[in-house]
């Protein structure tokens, strides 16, 4: 009786089991649309993990490409990569049951794409030589080369105030209109790097092509890979946009490759993650933006850099400040995470100097690494000749001053032309680092003055 007994509880219990499994939609079993809500679509009948492709059908045919961003209950919430119109109730939905990867290759350099890797500039297939994950792979800390090789941008005041190392971060802070794009395209053509990669995230559609056909032209195009995913893309594009410019920069890295990645911008990408996680129900933590979009940018930027491998990302990203910049969220994180930041003023560039960049607040936390300890002292002689004049422009312009007080501001009145000359450069014109250190070296004298313990 008693083996009777559990013979029929076993098969009770897999009578038991095959229903509860045949009641559970499979990963790859089709679903359907249930409603679409600002951004976000909802499925039920299938299920996908976060990060996960699926394909929605439209009534006409067509298909719509959507990837999981979250779940509620049964429902899964997609945010779609294509227009949504024309879809309609019970729309189907099919999960591919795999994460988002993209095809490289050496091929791409070039070539103009958008966020999917799909060609823009209609001369044909890229072809590709293997498939890497969109999200990246995290490197571990203890594995990274140190940043310890100067990079010459082509730049002299990059090149010789905030020197550049290979493999680090930068941010270039900079309203609307004040030449960023143009400084972009610059270090893009002079750059030495063996690769070039252009994100162009976010922007007017018209930018893309100037900037393709003005700015970076046909020689800096022949080594360089731009993808652009304009403001009329959907949030989930132009946030692929980003991590495929990253993934590109990767591939290239693990090559052996010195890769330069420009991103414009990271606000754009950060505005991006906002709607998509407003629209899947995030609360707006910090000035309307959602805490993921704070966890996202870290996990965005610290793909780049130096790895364990001979290549190197140096990257910079572009940050738009409009106002008062210290209680921007997104310019506050990008500070904190990345090595340095270029800070681009309107006041100088209306006043005609070109590029208009901000030596009092900009800095690069990895200079003392790559410059000798006589470079470092005449780099920061010239700081405080620019600050000295700076903080006493007030009682200079008005004539309040009176020469022969202070040995230091004297020096600052008779040097701010030959500064600000130093700082100037025409965009046509690459100055190399060697060179721009040279005529550094010949500007300021090889001692400070003393300064006067008078007070003006």
């Amino acid at each position: 009786m008693n083996k009777i007994h559990l013979s029929e509880q076993i098969a009770t219990n897999l009578r038991v089991m095959r229903n509860t499994v045949a009641a559970i939609p499979s990963l790859t079993a089709e679903g359907k649309l249930t409603r679409i809500v600002g951004l976000t679509l909802e499925a039920v009948g299938c299920q996908s993990a976060v990060g996960g492709r699926c394909t929605v059908i439209r009534q006409d045919g067509r298909e719509i490409e959507a990837e999981v961003v979250g779940f509620k209950g049964e429902s899964l919430l997609l945010m779609p990569a294509g227009d949504t119109e024309g879809l309609g109730p019970n729309a189907r939905v099919i999960p591919s049951g795999a994460t988002t990867s993209i095809a490289v290759g050496k091929a791409m350099l070039g070539r103009v794409i958008d966020g999917a890797g799909n060609p823009l500039d209609s001369r044909g297939r890229i072809r590709t030589e293997c498939a890497m994950p969109l999200h990246g792979q995290t490197i571990n800390p203890l594995l990274r080369r140190p940043i310890s090789q100067p990079l010459d941008v082509g730049v002299r005041a990059i090149n010789t105030l905030f020197t550049v190392g290979r493999g680090q971060r930068l941010g270039l802070f900079a309203g609307s209109g004040v030449g960023k794009s143009i400084l972009l395209g610059m270090m893009t053509r002079f750059t030495q790097a063996d690769v070039i990669v252009v994100g162009l995230i976010g922007e007017r559609g018209r930018e893309v092509k100037e900037f393709i056909d003005n700015i970076l032209g046909e020689e800096g195009l022949r080594r360089a890979v731009v993808v652009a995913t304009p403001a009329d893309n959907p949030p989930l594009l132009r946030i692929r946009g980003a991590l495929l410019a990253t993934t590109i920069a990767e591939y290239f890295r693990d090559q052996g490759k010195q890769v330069l990645l420009l991103m414009d911008s990271l606000t754009r990408y950060a505005q991006a993650q906002r709607e998509i996680g407003l629209a899947i129900g995030e609360p707006p933590a910090t000035r309307g933006y959602p805490p993921s979009v704070f966890a996202k940018i870290p996990m965005l930027v610290e793909r780049t850099g130096n790895s364990q491998h001979e290549g190197s990302i140096t990257a910079f990203y572009t940050v738009l400040t409009e106002g008062d910049m210290d209680n921007d969220p997104v310019a506050d994180t990008a500070r904190a995470i990345l090595d340095g930041h270029i800070v681009l003023s309107r006041r100088l560039a209306e006043s005609g100097l070109y590029p208009a960049i901000d030596i009092e607040a900009s800095i690069s936390r990895v200079i003392n690494e790559i410059v000798t300890s006589e470079q470092f002292q005449i780099i920061n002689r010239f700081k405080q000749m620019y600050t000295t004049f700076e903080n006493n422009r007030d009682l200079i312009n008005v004539g309040a001053y009176a020469a022969g007080s202070d040995a230091a501001i004297d020096e600052a009145i008779a040097m701010r032309s030959r500064l600000l000359a130093f700082i100037k450069q025409p965009m046509d014109q690459a100055i190399t680092l060697e060179h721009g250190l040279q005529q550094l070296l010949g500007l300021l004298p090889s001692q400070a003055p003393k300064s006067s313990t008078q007070v003006a």
